[in-house]
């Protein structure tokens, strides 16, 4: 029995797939291949298992999650979470906000910060740092073409740099994106009942 998570934590559920996943053990060459490349290069998760099912865009959507959550220079790998995490709470993907926000504790070694942004969205009594760069995530979320010199302005007051703008602004889309086939194609579930 199990049941489906409406609530955001920073503890990382299950992800439940309404779309059977690929089995490791039936699958094609093109899936292989586009498995071979894991984001995180964690173990392939089910989530993944059911993108296999277009292995021509699992292996574009692979190398480009990597290199916008992993590569190095500009933002912070913490930081880039939290871009992460702002597009998830508005788009209110709990399952990705968890693992997110998971991460982001990992990196910073504290919890408070996604405890805040929990309980009070991007009114979250931040550092300014981060309070910029999740105020940032938010707007970009909420409505794109709302962004404005403004914004870019106040990122660049809290130290930000153009790569570091540019690696915020690609997080916080990747999980826009992300966030929408995660909703789509399964739901985050609490196993333990």
């Amino acid at each position: 029995m199990s049941r489906v998570i409406r609530k955001f934590t920073t503890r990382v559920p299950q992800w439940r797939p309404h779309v059977t996943p690929v089995d490791l053990d039936t699958a094609t060459d093109e899936q292989r291949d586009a498995l071979s490349e894991t984001p995180s290069n964690t173990k392939i998760s089910d989530y993944v298992l059911v993108l296999a099912h277009d292995p021509q865009a699992l292996g574009a959507r692979t190398p480009l999650f990597n290199g916008i959550m992993y590569d190095e220079g500009g933002l912070s790998r913490a930081e880039r979470e939290l871009g992460a995490v702002a597009a998830s709470f508005v788009n209110r993907c709990i399952y990705c906000a968890a693992v997110h926000a998971s991460r982001y504790n990992k990196l910073k070694g504290e919890e408070s910060t996604m405890q805040k942004v929990f309980f009070d969205g991007e009114k979250a009594d931040l550092p300014p740092r981060e309070a910029a760069i999740l105020k940032f995530g938010v707007r970009l979320s909420q409505c794109p073409p709302e962004i404005t010199p403004k914004d870019i302005d106040t990122l660049r007051e809290q130290g930000l740099n153009e790569l570091a703008i540019l690696d915020l602004t690609l997080s916080t889309a990747l999980f826009g994106w992300a966030n929408r086939l995660m909703h789509t194609l399964g739901e985050p579930v609490d196993n333990r009942i």
